[in-house]
């Protein structure tokens, strides 16, 4: 039950320290020499974590709940409360000169209009790949050596593409500092070309007429949740990245004209994207509505509406079913798509890379809008669907039509 202010006046020490809770992880600690603290119990990728929120009577009732709510706000965008008051403390100092004040002051500046996974993956490789190594040194005293060293670290665990991502993230944090007058160069530059280029792969997909039939049915045949059930059907019928898919809400959708619109914050590129939906995208969530209808996600996570699904909750379910990471993944849907739609149904190429939300340009160099090719990409997304299901449907090889 909630506490009351006349219960915080009134508890007493004890011997030991005891806790009250309050509701939503928040709860007094009241220690024997009478202190009586505030504390935010929560997860944050998996783990338990606490979070002082300063003393009773200092910190009133209504202002721990406060705190409280604008951390819950935070869980909900993909950010641990923890480290969001590590950056309120660097920005109050005034900018501190080293590598992790001011890595975190250009996260807070910068990252405002990133999609939330792009900022917690940014922020979780500094924190757990840099800070550890370089976090405390002064900005203006670290050597292109001392960079390296965090990043053949990373290289160490054949992790290529990371150890390079890492390197455009310190990139812009020491250009930051230059900019602020707290460093004199991007050290960073001397170390192009000193890790190993990623080797390419593609994603694991399946292109044939009779194995895309078989996912298919076995899909239609998943005896897991029905929310992660609906998120497979949906993913070969609307081919969007997997974080586009698992985190669309039910403001994004006008099931009335058939259309999906994802705001620019989510998407890669950055641009917003329309998908437009055949019938059965469009029965797959009529479906899902009265589930979780009612709340902020389609998709929500099974522990809390207040997050969408598990970005390996796809992946999961597809190993569940038999198929193996070197078969397809959540995102090798959009492989499927982009060979079929070309060699089977014949449709052109630059309609598919449109509808994939690539950097597509026109003949005159200028960017497509989401609404360019609107009545063709409709076209396009229903002969698609009815085409998957001739495949879920018949074993021929190939029934194009």
């Amino acid at each position: 039950m909630p506490i009351s202010d006349a219960q915080l006046r009134a508890f007493r020490p004890r011997d030991k320290a005891f806790k009250i809770f309050d509701g939503g992880g928040l709860y007094v600690e009241v220690t024997p020499s009478g202190g009586k603290l505030w504390r935010l119990k929560y997860r944050f990728e998996g783990k338990e974590q606490r979070l002082a929120l300063g003393a009773y009577p200092d910190v009133p009732l209504k202002d721990a709940r406060s705190k409280r709510d604008d951390a819950r706000r935070d869980l909900a965008a993909g950010r641990d409360p923890g480290v969001q008051r590590k950056l309120e403390k660097a920005l109050k100092a005034g900018g501190g000169t080293s590598f992790e004040a001011v890595a975190l002051e250009w996260l807070e500046k910068f990252s405002a209009g990133w999609a939330p996974i792009t900022r917690k993956q940014a922020e979780s490789r500094l924190r757990n790949m840099v800070f550890p190594h370089i976090g405390k040194m002064e900005i203006s005293s670290i050597k292109p050596l001392d960079v390296l060293g965090v990043l053949r670290r990373i290289e160490e665990r054949e992790a290529l593409e990371t150890a390079h991502r890492v390197r455009q993230r310190c990139s812009e944090v020491f250009r930051y500092a230059v900019a602020t007058g707290r460093a004199e160069r991007d050290v960073t530059a001397d170390l192009r070309g000193a890790v190993p280029p990623p080797q390419v792969t593609h994603m694991p997909t399946l292109t044939d007429p009779k194995a895309v039939g078989a996912l298919l049915r076995a899909i239609d045949g998943y005896e897991g949740e029905l929310i992660t059930r609906c998120a497979l059907r949906l993913a070969p019928l609307v081919f969007v990245r997997p974080g586009e898919l698992r985190s669309a809400e039910w403001a994004e959708l006008n099931l009335e004209d058939a259309e999906w619109n994802i705001p620019a914050a989510k998407m890669k590129m950055r641009e917003p994207h329309l998908v437009p939906l055949a019938r059965q995208a469009i029965a797959i969530f009529q479906e899902l509505q009265p589930l979780t209808g009612r709340g902020r996600y389609v998709f929500p996570s099974a522990r809390t509406a207040e997050r969408p699904m598990s970005d390996a909750a796809i992946n999961a379910a597809l190993r569940r079913m038999g198929y193996l990471s070197t078969d397809i993944t959540s995102h090798g849907f959009r492989a499927m798509a982009r060979t079929m739609l070309d060699e089977v149904l014949g449709v052109a190429p630059h309609l598919i890379e449109h509808q994939l939300a690539h950097a597509v340009k026109d003949p005159l160099g200028r960017a497509y809008n989401r609404t360019k090719h609107l009545p063709e990409r409709r076209d396009m997304m229903q002969r698609w669907a009815d085409y998957l299901d001739q495949l879920k449907s018949q074993n021929t090889a190939r029934v194009a039509g």
